[in-house]
């Protein structure tokens, strides 16, 4: 329903760790807000080359999670319209200039049948 929405277009920069790779800010394509335990998956695409869940930390308000740490995180919450950032670790470091991103969201809803989510791409400029 939201799939639009779920890149940030002006979230998108290098890591501030000094690591390669990036940061990209999201938004939660469902209409309410949900624990962070519901969030099965938010996978990145970068370039047409997914970037390994182990190598993405998922921020929301502050508070930062590995992907493997978020089924058991009942205690916080991703509210409709709030911004989180994924960041990523690449190989190299990534290039000044347009990179084509896709972000695929699974959410897991309780009176839904099948899995929620949805799934945006979108060619974002990284500033030099």
């Amino acid at each position: 329903m939201y799939d639009r929405y779920i890149i940030c277009e002006d979230g998108f920069r290098v890591r501030d760790d000094g690591r390669p790779g990036g940061r990209v800010e999201v938004r939660m394509p469902y209409y309410r807000g949900l624990a962070l335990s519901m969030v099965e998956a938010v996978d990145l695409v970068l370039d047409g080359r997914p970037v390994p869940p182990e190598r993405t930390t998922f921020t929301v308000h502050g508070n930062t999670y590995t992907f493997a740490e978020l089924p058991a995180v009942t205690h916080d919450r991703w509210e409709m319209g709030e911004r989180a950032e994924l960041a990523f670790q690449t190989d190299e470091p990534l290039a000044p200039g347009e990179h084509e991103v896709t972000v695929s969201v699974r959410l897991r809803i309780s009176y839904m049948p099948v899995p929620g989510g949805g799934r945006d791409s979108k060619r974002l400029v990284l500033a030099s």
